[in-house]
C-alpha cells in the first residue's frame, strides 16, 4: 500500500513563507509527476504546481513567481516553498504522485491534505 503524508501547514502572516513537504511510502518502484493542489472552502480543488520525474514544473498563474515546487527523488518527497503568502492563498493543500508499484500501471495517490491559513 502506497501512503503521501503532508506536512508544514500552518498559520501565517501575509507576506510570510512557508514549506511543504510530502513523502510517498509504501511499495514503490517508481514516482512519475508528482504535484500540489489546493482547495479553499466553497470552492473547487485547483492545480498549484506540478513536477515531472526529469524536473521539469508548471504553475498556476497566481503562483508564479512566488512558489517553487521541488522534489528529492532519493526521499521520495515533493516540497512545495510558498513565498510572499497572500490570504487568497489560504486553502487545504494535498499533494498528489503517479506512483508505480511493481507490475501494472501507475497509479494516482492522494495525500490527506494540510491546512495553510495566511492572516494577521
Amino acid at each position: 500500500q502506497v501512503q503521501l503524508v503532508e506536512s508544514g501547514g500552518g498559520l501565517v502572516q501575509p507576506g510570510g513563507s512557508l514549506r511543504l513537504a510530502c513523502a510517498a511510502s509504501g511499495s514503490i518502484s517508481s514516482i512519475y509527476t508528482m504535484g500540489w493542489f489546493r482547495q479553499a472552502p466553497g470552492k473547487q480543488r485547483d492545480m498549484v504546481a506540478t513536477i515531472t520525474s526529469g524536473g521539469s514544473t508548471n504553475y498556476e498563474d497566481s503562483v508564479k513567481g512566488r512558489f517553487t515546487i521541488s522534489r528529492d527523488n532519493a526521499k521520495n518527497t515533493v516540497y512545495l516553498q510558498m513565498n510572499s503568502l497572500k490570504p487568497e492563498d489560504t486553502a487545504v493543500y494535498s499533494c498528489s504522485a503517479n506512483i508505480a508499484s511493481g507490475i501494472g500501471y501507475p497509479q494516482l495517490y492522494w495525500g490527506r491534505g494540510t491546512q495553510v491559513t495566511v492572516s494577521s
